[in-house]
């Protein structure tokens, strides 16, 4: 195995042993989309056409907002507690410890989205668990996870850390989130147009991982 790649594999499984013992960001984000999804059903009380129209909005923003508030830890937890200087000082390329950051949120969103989305599909009774909606998930969970890496390592470094992160991450996602959002209306009302939006994901995703990777050294350095 090649050296970068092994220190990435270090990072994900520094951060995922800090997670089993913590267990702080997971909880967190299950916790805040179950009661979520919880409420939405309650309260809207959806039934009919109106679910199909209404549920992927719902969806994506549950994904995103318990997103912010796991991501929102991934520095923060290192800057508490003084790792951010050992892994900086650490003998691997700045985009080495990007990559394994982002691919150790990847898995807690997954883990986060393993749950949601069974329990959406029986809350709300839509079919989001078919595969062209999952690919979907996996797209949109890809480009907010590189933004949300690169701009929880700015602001980690804040004061106001706690309300940076979303002023940054929501506006410069809105692409992403309208994209994931329309390719899952496509999808469950079997239309066409889910494909174009696919492309837009993937077209989002490459121009994101590039700069999010290109930044990211003067971000954690600045």
């Amino acid at each position: 195995m090649m050296p970068a790649a092994r220190q990435v594999l270090t990072v994900v499984r520094k951060d995922l042993l800090v997670e089993t013992r913590a267990r702080d960001l997971l909880n967190v984000m299950l916790t805040f989309a179950v009661l979520s999804l919880v409420i939405f059903n309650l309260a809207l009380d959806l039934r009919g056409p109106v679910v199909r129209e209404v549920g992927p909005g719902l969806l994506w923003l549950t994904i995103a907002f318990a997103a912010i508030l796991g991501m929102g830890r991934t520095f923060v937890r290192e800057h508490e507690r003084g790792t951010l200087t050992g892994l900086l000082i650490a003998p691997m390329d700045r985009g080495v410890l990007f990559v394994g950051k982002l691919l150790a949120n990847l898995i807690f969103l997954f883990v986060m989205e393993a749950v949601t989305l069974p329990m959406f599909a029986v809350l709300f009774g839509l079919p989001v668990l078919q595969p062209a909606v999952l690919l979907i998930t996996a797209l949109g969970t890809l480009g907010f996870a590189t933004l949300g890496t690169l701009f929880s390592a700015m602001a980690a470094q804040s004061r106001a850390r706690e309300a940076l992160l979303p002023l940054l991450l929501l506006p410069t996602t809105v692409p992403v989130l309208i994209g994931s959002v329309q390719a899952t209306s496509h999808v469950l009302d079997d239309t066409v147009g889910g494909p174009p939006w696919i492309g837009l994901l993937l077209a989002f995703n490459v121009i994101f991982l590039t700069l999010a990777f290109l930044l990211f050294e003067h971000v954690v350095d600045g």
